[in-house]
């Protein structure tokens, strides 16, 4: 009778045994779901954040690596009284985006360092594109990210009727630039609006209301190819890109010079060392380093820069009757 309670025991203590087990390898932090599928080992984390199933959801979240009081340093004066966006931007507002976009890597591709020169390559376009630290500012020029939210004085409505059919205008709509990275032109804001699935083409003016839209759209269009068959700046930042002969002998190579290109193209790149360039580069650089990375993670210039890089998406050539008239 008494070896029988004992085998019954050791049957008992082996099934015990198999759910720690395997409480362990689906609980991976205490927080983090995990599952195979096909030998690949997908993760889920917190309700919130990287809550899909996702080979970058294994990694750390951009909230373990990126905290308040790191978003409060690189946006320091933000808030200030003489600042045209005061109250708006803030941290959860940017982790609430950025919860869609970290199972598809952002900010959650590769280890720590390339974690963190993510967040501070975005946000070193978005600091340049918002600042107003002009001149003698109080800080020092790159200290006045996220100043803004939209355009001051706008020269023109940015209604273009070439797309008429795809992206018309509203009636009354204004479609000057607003946002983290801001946004112009009635069909960015339609294209932008459909991958959002919010009426941007007929309300361009949520995107200054709202700061996790604002930062969703930036996110969007940080992951988002311009073009079908490009890579979009993700890709080029963090090495999703695999180079055509055609990107070598145009001299674009991976890195922070490639998502310049993306993002602005003739405005910025292929015209040498210019000042519009430099002022994104010296954001990113400024980032990096409050970040604690460390600026010599961000590599040599030819990297950094896009000075010399033939463009992605070169302006087309005007036409005869334009050249004529």
């Amino acid at each position: 009778m008494e070896a029988k309670w004992v085998s019954a025991f050791a049957v008992i203590a082996i099934l015990y045994l198999s759910l720690l087990l395997l409480a362990a390898d689906s609980l991976d932090d205490g927080k983090t779901l995990v599952k195979k599928v096909k030998g690949k080992k997908l993760c889920k984390k917190t309700e919130w954040e990287c809550n899909q199933w996702s080979v970058y959801c294994c990694n750390e979240t951009i909230s373990d690596v990126f905290q308040v009081y790191q978003f409060e340093n690189l946006f320091s004066k933000r808030n200030s009284p003489v600042a045209h966006a005061v109250g708006f931007w803030d941290y959860q507002s940017f982790i609430l985006a950025a919860n869609i976009y970290e199972p598809l890597g952002f900010g959650t591709t590769g280890n720590k360092t390339m974690q963190m020169k993510e967040i501070a390559a975005f946000f070193g376009h978005v600091g340049a594109k918002t600042s107003c630290g002009y001149g003698v500012a109080t800080g020092g020029p790159l200290a006045w990210g996220l100043c803004y939210n939209k355009e001051m004085s706008p020269s023109q409505s940015y209604c273009d009727d070439f797309y008429k059919f795809e992206y018309p205008c509203t009636p009354g709509a204004e479609y000057y630039g607003r946002g983290a990275l801001p946004i112009y032109w009635n069909y960015n804001y339609g294209a932008a609006g459909e991958a959002l699935k919010v009426d941007l083409l007929n309300h361009p003016e949520y995107i200054e209301q709202n700061a996790t839209l604002a930062f969703q759209a930036a996110i969007w269009r940080w992951m988002t190819p311009v073009k079908e068959g490009q890579p979009s700046p993700h890709d080029v930042f963090v090495g999703n890109w695999k180079l055509t002969k055609n990107d070598t002998l145009a001299k674009r190579v991976p890195g922070f010079g490639a998502t310049m290109n993306l993002l602005y193209g003739e405005l910025t790149c292929g015209k040498g060392d210019i000042d519009p360039m430099n002022v994104v580069i010296s954001h990113y650089l400024y980032y990096i380093d409050l970040l604690g990375v460390g600026r010599e993670q961000a590599g040599p210039n030819e990297v950094l820069s896009c000075a010399e890089q033939g463009l992605f998406n070169p302006p087309a050539p005007p036409s005869t009757t334009a050249a004529a008239s």
